[in-house]
């Protein structure tokens, strides 16, 4: 029998996300017996080899590469689960939000207390992915079918979360395992 496939990503955050996917710690080798992992930084598989039953997607849209990652993970996993602040409100990246672009790229590479930057240009090469106006969260640009918040998520509420779906069962995390206080 094949075993359900789960593909995750760290768009525009912190990995913090997937620390807490590593910090099941032991009950990680009862979830490969499990599933398997497809595209995952877990398992450094970069491209989908399969389709999947589960995405977890970390950070938010900053640029057109987390977009065009976002959009590849809704076509190829039937749940997506977006994980942690970033993706479900943008996190520390949306800060820049209230500030213009240009500006931030201002003070980032020409104007900052620290920069030093003989050029005077602020790095446009093609290899770059075209940063967005702002940060968004992941649910303003595919669909997204669960939320789980934390910054990051317990390693508890991740692994219910993960076993919850795999039996097809409803995600019913108690208040304790989501408060942050």
């Amino acid at each position: 029998m094949t075993k359900p496939k789960i593909a995750t990503t760290s768009l525009a955050g912190c990995f913090g996300c997937h620390m807490s996917v590593l910090d099941i710690d032991e009950r990680i080798l009862k979830l490969v017996e499990l599933i398997e992992f497809n595209k995952s930084p877990i398992n450094d598989i970069k491209k989908f080899t399969a389709h999947c039953l589960v995405g977890l997607i970390e950070g938010g849209c900053a640029n057109q590469e987390n977009v065009a990652v976002l959009q590849d993970f809704r076509k190829n996993c039937d749940i997506l689960v977006s994980v942690g602040d970033c993706a479900t409100m943008g996190g520390i990246p949306a800060l820049r939000n209230t500030i213009p672009l240009q500006e931030c790229l201002n003070e980032a590479y020409l104007n900052g207390p620290t920069v030093y930057n003989e050029s005077g240009t602020i790095p446009n090469d093609p290899e770059l992915p075209l940063l967005l106006d702002k940060v968004y969260p992941c649910h303003e640009v595919v669909k997204i079918d669960y939320h789980l918040p934390g910054c990051p998520p317990s390693a508890d509420a991740i692994w219910e979360t993960i076993v919850a779906l795999l039996n097809n069962k409803p995600m019913d995390l108690p208040y304790e395992m989501l408060k942050y206080d």
